[in-house]
């Protein structure tokens, strides 16, 4: 079985700047450099017919190639807060690529999350953090930027569950067309 995921990489640079955020949250898990990602689609547990059928679903997308912008930092989870994200710009390229991606797996039969899609990329995982102490640290990074860089293709992921975090491999890359 395979736990996939639809997403995509970041520059060395943005996942450097990422990290300058990553501090002073007490319960806080922070994601190493190396898992920062945004996701497009969650699939879930496959066999290798699952695996085979999100290969086959995702090659056949074709979308253009893009820039995007790093922006903001917020929480999920309103009294409870369990994650710290840095938002990215919900641009007609990034939402127009998710449609795509999600379309694409519906129709070869993947039961998807039905809840609105927020481009984020996770800074950390929380345990026990209070609520205004969450607040606090999204109100004074909600100014960070960065950007914009281009976005040329998108991956599907496998992720390995392990003690401290997950171990993500990509798969399979799906190059976005040059708009040239």
């Amino acid at each position: 079985m395979h736990r996939l995921f639809v997403a995509l990489s970041l520059p060395e640079i943005v996942a450097d700047a990422l990290t300058t955020l990553q501090y002073g949250v007490e319960g806080a898990r922070w994601r190493p450099e190396e898992s920062f990602h945004l996701t497009l689609a969650f699939i879930g547990e496959a066999d290798r017919h699952g695996f085979t059928a999100a290969l086959d679903a995702l090659s056949g997308i074709e979308a253009p190639a893009f820039e995007m912008r790093l922006s903001g930092v917020g929480t999920f989870g309103d009294k409870n807060p369990h994650a710290l994200w840095a938002g990215a710009d919900a641009t007609p390229e990034l939402l127009h690529l998710q449609a795509k991606v999600e379309t694409a797996l519906r129709r070869s039969g993947f039961n998807l999350e039905k809840r609105k899609f927020k481009p984020h990329v996770t800074l950390a995982y929380l345990k026990g953090t209070p609520q205004d102490a969450a607040e606090l640290y999204a109100a004074q990074h909600g100014l960070f930027s960065c950007g914009p860089f281009p976005v040329e293709d998108f991956h599907l992921y496998s992720s390995q569950l392990g003690n401290e975090n997950s171990v993500y491999q990509i798969e399979a890359s799906y190059a976005l067309s040059s708009s040239r």
